[in-house]
């Protein structure tokens, strides 16, 4: 944490989002992964988690355009055990789609991507609304407009989402102070690393807004996500992006069963890359 400190201070001059915090992000991921290995311990203990064996996940799908793709792809995810499932669609009849074929079996989210301003949002979302969604999620662009985005969640009649495109802690207790968002989603590669996500938990708890972490990755980030989110109390949501590999440098570690991801036992991040594959 000291270091991570240091690294904000001396790097500031050069902007405190973009390239310069994801580098730094990833620096504070190696070190935190060094310190659980020198410790011996799974970082999510190292970050004072108990027991964990594995997680919920949810499935984060692709934006198809399409109704009939929308429809087998979340077909195809409940049958894989996922309870909760994203979409990344802007049109109402592709997320209809979804929930008519999850029915009540599932929680639907929806991640737009910044597409609409805040008038066409707040439109947006009362045409969505009677479709059930968990939430909504960065509806407004650009990103840092948390005006627009608490009028959204004001008018708009659902529960929203935002943060995986925030710099700092500082970005998230704009949108808190705001009333902006009810689900606050820091990126571990986006943000600073494992020290200012545990930072932004913290604050979220002071204001009561639900921590439920951006991490659609496949690497040291998605390894990094599970840690953190096993350090939280209770069972948040591990984000996991509806897409394989033929192969992957971490095997089968981060291939949920049954709609939940095991959380990694080794020290630091628990499981090392296989070298033959980098």
């Amino acid at each position: 944490s000291e270091i991570h400190d240091d690294l904000q201070r001396l790097l500031h001059g050069v902007g405190r989002n973009g390239p310069t915090i994801y580098a730094l992000s990833g620096i504070d991921i190696a070190l935190w992964d060094i310190a659980g290995k020198l410790a011996g311990l799974p970082l999510y203990r190292l970050l004072g988690g108990g027991a964990r064996a594995d997680l919920p996940a949810y499935a984060s799908l692709l934006r198809y355009g399409k109704a009939d793709a929308v429809a087998f792809y979340t077909e195809q995810a409940l049958k894989r055990g996922y309870r909760d499932i994203k979409l990344h669609e802007i049109t109402v009849p592709e997320v209809k789609a979804a929930r008519d074929v999850a029915g009540t079996g599932a929680r639907i989210m929806l991640d737009t991507n910044c597409p609409w301003t805040v008038v066409e949002a707040v439109e947006m979302a009362r045409r969505l609304a009677p479709l059930g969604l968990r939430w909504l999620e960065e509806p407004v662009f650009p990103p840092e407009n948390v005006a627009g985005l608490a009028e959204v969640r004001n008018r708009g009649g659902i529960p929203t989402a935002a943060g995986e495109n925030y710099g700092t802690v500082w970005d998230f207790r704009r949108a808190f102070e705001a009333g902006a968002i009810d689900y606050a989603q820091p990126s571990v590669t986006k943000i600073g690393g494992v020290s200012e996500l545990r930072r932004v938990t913290a604050l979220a708890e002071t204001f009561g807004v639900t921590v439920v972490p951006h991490s659609a990755y496949f690497g040291p980030g998605l390894l990094a996500s599970i840690h953190c989110i096993a350090a939280m109390p209770g069972e948040t949501l591990v984000e996991r992006f509806y897409c394989d590999f033929a192969k992957n440098p971490l095997g089968d570690a981060i291939n949920p069963v049954n709609g939940r991801i095991a959380v990694p036992q080794g020290p630091g991040l628990g499981v090392d890359p296989d070298p033959r594959m980098l």
